[in-house]
């Protein structure tokens, strides 16, 4: 990926290297747990192992010292700039279109444990995106993880990571997500699950609408980079997550959509480049 060529954001906060200092009493809240299921589901972490490690978190954090802008020799964070930059560029220009104006996010790089608006988290959570304030939550090892332990590598991947959790962004400036909160009140748990899958189905079409735009505006992609972001968006399929974790698989569980299904609407935003293809509350998924 060419992301040299891109702007950096300048929304960024660095927490890396923040010490959380705790109190006495322990507690992650019922949002923050919330989060934690959802994002543990989403990169394969076993829930209860998270949450057990989120109730050893206490309340009453304290920081050693304040979020800072990363430093400009560091190329990790660089790229992250560099992609959450190119995002920006491309949802002002389609948010523009439909006569809205874009809010940006703004990413959090932290090391460890962060505290976000909807809780305490444990990196062992993967990236997560914080509707309460709008903010994406990332610890860089996780992208060490991709690699390894989903056999995901390459810049592209890390990439669509990055453009999924912008997609969560997306879709609360839509009111997208509120809709779908309120209606997962009043539904049965398959229900609420099936609801979810088409939520995170369309994070990843809307991830692939940045691709087509980074494609298309800016020449940002390489040989092979489309072929990572499918690797990535494969690899994290509830079906495969499942097996490997349990060798079963329990349909009516899934949150996330299948790798096939992950696969297929990376692509349907990728090749259609608009809001409307990436439907998929509307469509056959």
């Amino acid at each position: 990926m060419r992301w040299e060529k891109s702007r950096q954001s300048s929304n960024i906060e660095d927490r890396r290297g923040r010490r959380l200092s705790v109190g006495r009493r322990s507690g992650i809240g019922g949002v923050g747990s919330v989060v934690a299921i959802l994002v543990a589901l989403y990169f394969g972490v076993d829930p209860q192992v998270v949450l057990t490690v989120l109730s050893g978190l206490e309340e009453g954090s304290t920081v050693s010292a304040p979020a800072s802008a990363p430093a400009k020799n560091d190329p990790q964070a660089r790229f992250i700039a560099a992609v959450l930059g190119d995002t920006e560029d491309t949802w002002h220009q389609l948010f523009a279109r439909a006569q809205r104006q874009y809010q940006e996010p703004r990413l959090v790089l932290f090391s460890d444990q962060v505290q976000s608006a909807c809780g305490q988290a444990n990196a062992a959570v993967g990236p997560f995106y914080c509707p309460a304030d709008r903010k994406v939550y990332l610890d860089l090892s996780f992208f060490r993880e991709l690699d390894t332990r989903f056999g995901a590598p390459g810049d592209f991947a890390q990439a669509y990571v990055v453009a999924h959790e912008v997609g969560h962004h997306v879709q609360t400036l839509l009111g997208i997500s509120a809709q779908v909160q309120r209606k997962r009140q009043s539904v049965s748990v398959s229900e609420g699950n099936a609801l979810s899958v088409r939520q995170e189905l369309q994070a990843d079409c809307f991830a692939g609408v940045w691709a087509h735009y980074a494609q298309k505006d800016r020449d940002l992609l390489e040989a092979g980079d489309i072929e990572e972001g499918l690797a990535a968006a494969a690899a994290v399929g509830d079906d495969r997550l499942q097996r490997k974790a349990s060798g079963r698989v329990v349909p009516e569980s899934f949150t996330h959509g299948t790798s096939a299904q992950r696969v297929r609407w990376f692509r349907e935003g990728f090749s259609k480049g608009t809001l409307s293809a990436c439907d998929t509350f509307k469509r056959q998924i």
